[in-house]
């Protein structure tokens, strides 16, 4: 790994894959859905990848550590998040293979070319303002809550990114199913797979995992249950596999 300087309150996690990331315990870090998305999304090694409100660049880094993807980047609206995702890829020696960019993603058509991607994941936030209370740091409530972005922008941008066939990937909370598959069909992606993830068998889904085709025809596909907790508290067979994975 290469020698970079970290800032105050940031601390470098090992992935356990062969690469490390930087996050600051103050500020919003990375958790399992990102990891989940990452092994859901099936992506092509010759695939060109985008990840929007790529946040501190975890889903970029996993996508690049599991062979996924020819040309990955991500968009990251918060100058902070970007700068310490830009940190990660040299620490580990990737700054070549992965480019960060700090833009809106309603922005993105200034970037890139209309249907120039193969596919899209996305972890965008997933509160709008009348969920839940938006958080006193300003970089935690952007990525919890539709400060910056709302779920129709992250679907109409990558609409307009996508060629035709091309995917996007989506994690996001199962109470808001109805308004995202309304609004993927009206962008003109089709839903093609969706996972339920509980966080106990005998819980409600605490988490969608969502695959959408531009340009498919309507016929979608429900993956048994991703149960991520045993009784006594541990990790499934399932989650252990995806983290080996990392």
């Amino acid at each position: 790994m290469n020698k970079v300087a970290l800032k105050e309150d940031e601390r470098i996690d090992d992935l356990q894959n062969g690469y490390e990331i930087i996050q600051n315990k103050k500020k919003f870090c990375f958790g399992i859905d990102a990891v989940l998305l990452s092994d859901f999304a099936k992506i092509k090694k010759t695939d060109k990848v985008v990840d929007l409100c790529t946040g501190t660049g975890i889903i970029p880094i996993l996508l690049y550590s599991r062979n996924k993807g020819k040309e990955i980047c991500g968009m990251e609206i918060q100058e902070e998040c970007s700068e310490m995702a830009q940190r990660s890829l040299e620490l580990n020696g990737i700054s070549d293979k992965i480019k960060i960019y700090n833009k809106d993603i309603k922005e993105a058509l200034d970037i890139f070319p209309k249907a120039s991607f193969n596919a899209i994941t996305c972890n965008p936030p997933y509160m709008i303002d009348s969920h839940g209370l938006t958080n006193e740091n300003k970089g935690i409530a952007i990525a919890r809550h539709e400060i910056a972005c709302t779920l129709e922008d992250v679907i109409r941008v990558s609409s307009d990114l996508l060629k035709i066939n091309g995917k996007l990937f989506m994690v996001h909370r199962p109470f808001r199913l109805p308004e995202i598959m309304s609004t993927l069909i009206k962008y003109k992606l089709e839903p093609k797979t969706m996972q339920l993830v509980y966080p106990h068998v005998n819980k409600e889904p605490n988490m969608v995992l969502i695959e959408a085709m531009k340009g498919a025809k309507p016929r979608l596909k429900v993956l048994e249950p991703l149960i991520v907790y045993e009784e006594d508290g541990n990790y499934t067979k399932r989650i252990l596999e995806i983290y080996g994975k990392q």
